[in-house]
């Protein structure tokens, strides 16, 4: 894929109706490719996050990239291997004020598999730096997503969700970092994207200032189910000045 097969980038905002059309479009798209054709398996080879699609250019085999910390990848989640960690952060009360995923129930393996057994248009991953997991992510596509019909969406518009996972790796620096290191794995890997998108909470300010330090700009505020967000995104076209 290159630049010139991209979809024009034109603001909108997206109905639901909307985003059910262009997510069965890619669907098609994904089950019609002839099978040498980016998927050496066939078509509907499953994508990193289990579905069918592939709505995010193959990010299980994004590989690592070198960052001031040592070197950082992203691991898509897998259930048995890693829930008991992820429940564990989520459990903390720091992330808990933010991401309600908390207590013994249910919640974060839910949150997890909603994802995994979706159609790949988010994918949950660990943060594994220096071979450490220490953060969660969930790289998603916004043009597809909820979120869309609250902001002026451009296609192919790719958001971040994180969490920084022990108190000893926050207040250093690390969330911009890393941030920084992840939108660049996203612009590079996906050039359909021009804008990586995030909507963090407005009263978590770490979180916020982290966006600010990696190079994302504040665009507005959105009303969001249960917060009020700033809306960051981080342009392509800025990405060598920010």
């Amino acid at each position: 894929m290159n630049a010139d097969d991209c979809a024009d980038t034109v603001d909108l905002r997206l109905t639901d109706e909307l985003i059910e059309l262009i997510t069965a479009e890619h669907a098609v798209h994904d089950l019609t490719e002839p099978a040498d054709a980016h998927h050496p398996e066939g078509p509907g080879r499953p994508g990193p996050s289990g579905g069918a699609g592939d709505f995010l250019d193959g990010l299980a085999d994004w590989g690592p990239v070198g960052t001031d910390a040592g070197p950082f990848q992203l691991v898509p989640v897998r259930i048995e291997r890693d829930l008991r960690l992820v429940t564990q952060w989520m459990n903390d009360p720091a992330v808990a004020a933010f991401w309600e995923l908390a207590g013994p129930g249910p919640a974060t393996v839910d949150h997890l598999r909603a994802q995994l057994d979706g159609d790949g248009r988010s994918v949950p991953c660990l943060g594994v730096l220096a071979g450490v997991p220490m953060s969660y992510w969930e790289v998603y596509r916004a043009d597809l997503d909820p979120i869309a019909r609250h902001y002026p969406a451009r296609p192919h518009d790719t958001g971040i969700h994180f969490l920084i996972g022990k108190v000893a790796d926050r207040g250093r620096g690390l969330g911009t970092l890393l941030l920084r290191a992840v939108a660049d794995l996203v612009l590079e890997h996906r050039p359909c994207c021009d804008r990586v998108v995030g909507e963090p909470d407005l009263r978590n300010t770490p979180s916020t200032a982290a966006f600010l330090g990696a190079g994302f700009r504040l665009s507005g505020e959105v009303e969001l189910p249960g917060k009020r967000a700033a809306l960051m995104i981080r342009d392509r076209a800025l990405r060598a000045v920010l």
